[in-house]
This record gives C-alpha cells, structure tokens and sequence, in this order.
C-alpha cells in the first residue's frame, strides 16, 4: 500500500490534501505534515492542505485556500476522514483521483485507494509509516507534526488502540528527528485559564444517571460566557476519563454558525459508535461524533446511550 501511494504521489503534479470537518489534532497533525513533506521531497509540485482553520490548533501550521481551477485534475488525499460527506474544503468531482488514509472503521467506498487500518492510534502514524516506508523526507518538523497528532489521538497512548507498532513508529520519530518532546507535550497539553474555568464549569454541571451516564448540553450563551467556541467543549472530552461512576459521558454545544449541535461522545468499554452512526455520526468504538439538527435529537440520541448502558449492566 505505502508503494502505491507513493507512486500516486509521484504521478500527479498537483495534489490536494483535505481532512474531516471541524478538525482535531490528529487531523490537522497529519494533513499539514502529510503537504509539508511531499513539498520537502518535490519541491515543483503544486500541494495543498485545506479546510476551515481551528485557532486552537494553529501551532500546526497554515492551511491553503484553493479555487476550482486548481482542483481540476489533481489528487486528492483525503486524511482521517471515512465518509464522502464530511471532507472539508474541496470539491471531490473535478479531481482526477483520490486516496483514502483512515484510521476509523469504514464506512464508506469513495476513493480509488482506499488505506484504512482501524487498528491505528491515530492518521499521523499512519503517515509517519508512510514516509518512513518510501522516499518521502522526514525533517524535525514534519516529524514534531506527527509526534504530536499522535499523542493527542493516543491521549498520550492510554486508549486501548495502541500496538507494539505505535510506540516501534513514534520511538522512529525521536530517534531520527531528534524531538523535544517535552516542548512537544506543553504545546498540546497547554490551557488558559478560561478553558479551566469552563472544564470547572463541565464537570459541575454534568447529568449523571445511575446507570453512569454524564450529559450536558451547553447552549451558545454560555460558550460566550466563558468566551469559547463549539468545539471546546469536544476538545476537552477527553479530560473526564477515569471518573469513577460515569461509563459514558457525552457533551452536546450549540453550534450557532453552522446551525446544528456538535456532540463528542465518549466511553469505557461501552461499544458507542453503532449508536452514534444511527444520528449520522460515527468514529471509534469507545469514541465518536455527532452533528445534529434538533434538541430533540439529542434527547433521543441520550436515550439510546442509557439504553446501551441498562443492556450492558
């Protein structure tokens, strides 16, 4: 597979690189990388990453506005994002081919090749074996890029997706590159004060049923209260694990620019993703996304967890 993507890559004079909506670190990690790397190895090729930016994340690096002549006929790699409907930043009927690297269960056939290993921590290492396995150059850069995504996606290799293989990639990454990781740590790892106090507002107002499971839904006044946006509230899932008594736990924020509301679900050793793909959602097994239009989705979207959680129990 790693042969055949190189070979795409070294085909197409143009290439775009696109991720998923509403970007995590992962994403953003290994689509930025992915660019800067093809750009280090052939420095005439037109490439691209795009998609909406996330302030959060913006030590990763700028992404590239594009318009419709550069779209026509080129490759479009298509990173950390299973599904057609949520690629962002590009259309998919101009380009001349497309690959998919996926690091989620499949749901969807929409590339030429298609690259997906769900056993993976994360897309980064899947791209960092990429270039490892071909002639793609690896600078400290494109290595910290990748060193971090994994990590985030890992959370710092604590889920239970994580292989002999990852730590054999990442061990690779420092070797060869030299990394700080200690400065790599703080850059992801860094909070302001306001996301503290808004994590202090989470985990005070959390519903908790007695089957385990913790819910909020938190409306566009109180993100401007605390002065975040929609995604925080996503971006902070992960700061619940380990809460004694809680076995799911699902935060739901109004999205007012994009009109619907972002939900992030989480789990311990409660399969969740089938629930979350009946909202038209999906992701991994123990954590997945959702988009919905109505509050009463997520009403009903709250019951079909405590139901999951009173099967399991």
């Amino acid at each position: 597979m790693h042969k055949k993507i190189w070979q795409k890559i070294k085909k197409h004079q143009k290439i775009i690189i696109a991720r998923h909506t509403g970007p995590d670190p992962d994403a953003l990690a290994s689509q930025i990388a992915l660019r800067d790397t093809i750009r280090e190895t052939f420095p005439k090729k037109e490439v691209y990453a795009v998609g909406a930016s996330a302030a959060r994340f913006a030590y990763f690096g700028s992404l590239n506005k594009i318009n419709d002549e550069v779209t026509k006929g080129a490759l479009l790699i298509a990173l950390d994002v299973p599904d057609r409907a949520r690629i962002d930043g590009v259309c998919l009927t101009d380009v001349a081919e497309i690959i998919k690297i996926d690091h989620h269960p499949f749901m969807e056939e929409y590339a030429n090749i298609e690259w997906i290993n769900d056993q993976a921590s994360s897309t980064s290492e899947m791209i960092a074996q990429l270039i490892l396995q071909t002639k793609l150059k690896l600078t400290t850069a494109v290595a910290e890029k990748l060193f971090m995504g994994i990590i985030a996606d890992s959370n710092r290799f604590l889920f239970t997706n994580n292989s002999p293989e990852v730590f054999r990639t990442t061990a690779t990454l420092i070797e060869k590159s030299q990394l700080d990781i200690t400065a790599l740590y703080e850059k992801v790892y860094k909070r302001s004060i306001v996301e503290l106090r808004f994590e202090s507002y989470i985990g005070t107002n959390f519903h908790i049923t007695e089957n385990g499971l913790a819910h909020l839904y938190i409306p566009s006044e109180v993100l401007k209260e605390y002065k975040v946006d929609s995604a925080t509230p996503g971006n902070m899932i992960n700061n619940f694990n380990y809460v004694e008594g809680i076995n799911i736990w699902v935060i739901f924020s109004q999205d007012k620019a994009n009109n619907n509301i972002r939900g992030t679900i989480r789990s311990r050793g409660v399969v969740i993703n089938d629930i979350a793909s009946e909202f038209g959602g999906g992701g991994h097994e123990f954590a997945s996304g959702v988009r919905l239009k109505e509050q009463s989705d997520m009403e009903k979207l709250i019951a079909r967890l405590e139901e999951r959680l009173k099967e399991r129990k």
